[in-house]
């Protein structure tokens, strides 16, 4: 067991994700923040193809005219990472507890 693995798991459909990490490391992301770092291959050009980027932090002036970013859903992937399912049709992305440790460290949110 390691201390870089979450002790709890906070999931707000409309507000993000907070994690409590074994070594005292608190991670909070809002909705935006987790679409605009979707780690799927889609989102990230993995398979050589360009990477399809959503750039949802930036806001939208004309926000009326789209609906506003909602989780959908968010399940556990054995014990290693989440699955989200978005309002955008979007649900391909596992983020790995691997991968939103990074994020924190990184300067994430």
């Amino acid at each position: 067991m390691s201390l870089q693995e979450p002790e709890h798991i906070a999931v707000s459909k409309s507000k993000g994700i907070e994690l409590d990490w074994k070594d005292g490391l608190h991670s909070s992301f809002n909705l935006a923040f987790l679409r605009d770092n979707c780690p799927c291959a889609i989102c990230t050009g993995a398979h050589g193809t360009e990477p399809q980027k959503t750039n949802y932090q930036a806001g939208n002036p004309f926000q009326m005219y789209k609906p506003a970013l909602k989780m959908l859903a968010c399940e556990a992937v054995g014990n290693y990472a989440l699955k989200i399912n978005w309002n955008d049709g979007h649900s391909s992305g596992i983020y790995s507890f691997e991968y939103l440790r990074k994020l924190t460290t990184e300067g994430g949110s």
